[in-house]
């Protein structure tokens, strides 16, 4: 049975709570028309919250829970994850705002697991003071795709403009020795699915960049593009997936053939992030896809120069929170047409 919008739970991690996340969070559903397409739980601890608001005049109402099975709809939820103080450090990288940005992630993460939330939305967090014992991911990516079921990409989503990471978080000297026909293959299987059941594209169209300047030029400059690259999609398309490329990456951008592709896979970070952020103007959203469980967020990160000043720019989070909603909501249209030819063939029977 479907939920009604208001009542789609929407997990918040904190981030940072040295950078604007908890500016941004706040600055999101300050709009009471917020609380109609969902209601939003956020992971930390409500009198922080009632201090960073009172900072920047915020007029968000908060709602302070000690239980999940507390959530109020209609509310800003904050489950008091922790009790005792915390001094803030704004615009200062700390350790210590470091441990309870993974507090907060790691309990919004398993509260996706168990479904007590629907989707999670993580605020920005700074990937070297989250490292500890405890903790040694390079990022949110990592982690939830050690806890959750599937194979976690890296999409990067402003309105029709989707691009997705062959290879993430590694060093650039490493890309090459990735490059296989095993990842190849994984990778855009996992971005085909996500098209047709995250975005309800029947028939997606994929483009692949190339890894070398030019694709290689033939060698000159490089074989993978040729010896990996090329015949792996070859046989990709053969079996009926509309891959196509690899794509020389220094015009693909430019000369706007990202245009005629629902989506472009970049074979390293910078390679798509780079021309992905100069188009998406700071509205863009970063999501997890290849999970069983549905996670966005900003597509900036802790702003530590702007933190506490109350001039952080909230489109992100707020259009990260909207496309989470709307993939919960493309999902379960999936489901429903997957099981109704059961339904119809058990009918004739």
């Amino acid at each position: 049975m479907m939920k009604k919008a208001e009542n789609i739970i929407v997990g918040i991690s904190i981030g940072d709570l040295n950078g604007i996340g908890s500016e941004v969070v706040l600055k999101t559903f300050e709009d009471s028309r917020m609380l109609e397409l969902c209601t939003p739980v956020i992971f930390a601890n409500v009198k922080l919250l009632s201090f960073v608001k009172k900072s920047f005049q915020s007029t968000s109402l908060l709602h302070g829970i000690d239980k999940l099975d507390q959530i109020v709809t209609g509310k800003i939820n904050v489950l008091n994850l922790w009790k005792e103080g915390v001094d803030l450090n704004l615009g200062v990288n700390d350790p210590k705002a470091g441990e309870y940005a993974i507090k907060s992630f790691v309990a919004a993460t398993k509260a996706l697991k168990d479904g007590l939330v629907d989707v999670l939305v993580t605020a920005p967090i700074n990937k070297y003071n989250i490292q500890s014992e405890d903790f040694k991911f390079p990022g949110h990516t990592d982690y939830l795709d050690q806890e959750l079921e599937g194979n976690a990409l890296m999409l990067m989503v402003q309105d029709s403009l989707r691009v997705g990471l062959l290879t993430d978080h590694i060093p650039l000297s490493e890309v090459a020795s990735h490059l296989t026909e095993e990842l190849i293959k994984r990778k855009i299987e996992t971005v085909k699915q996500s098209l047709i059941q995250d975005f309800s594209i029947n028939k997606p169209k994929i483009a692949v960049l190339g890894l070398n300047p030019h694709c290689g030029d033939g060698g000159v400059i490089g074989t993978e593009d040729d010896l990996i690259l090329k015949p792996t999609l070859k046989k990709i398309f053969d079996k009926g997936t509309l891959v196509f490329g690899p794509f020389a990456a220094d015009g693909f951008f430019g000369s706007n053939q990202y245009e005629k592709y629902d989506a472009i896979i970049a074979i390293y970070h910078d390679q798509g992030l780079i021309p992905f952020k100069t188009l998406s103007f700071g509205n863009g959203v970063n999501y997890t896809a290849g999970l069983n469980k549905i996670r966005t967020s900003p597509d900036h990160g802790t702003a530590y120069d702007i933190a506490g000043k109350g001039v952080a720019d909230f489109n992100s989070f707020k259009e990260a929170v909207y496309l989470a909603l709307d993939i919960y909501h493309s999902r379960n249209q999936y489901a429903e047409i997957s099981v109704k030819p059961l339904k119809t063939k058990e009918k004739q029977l």
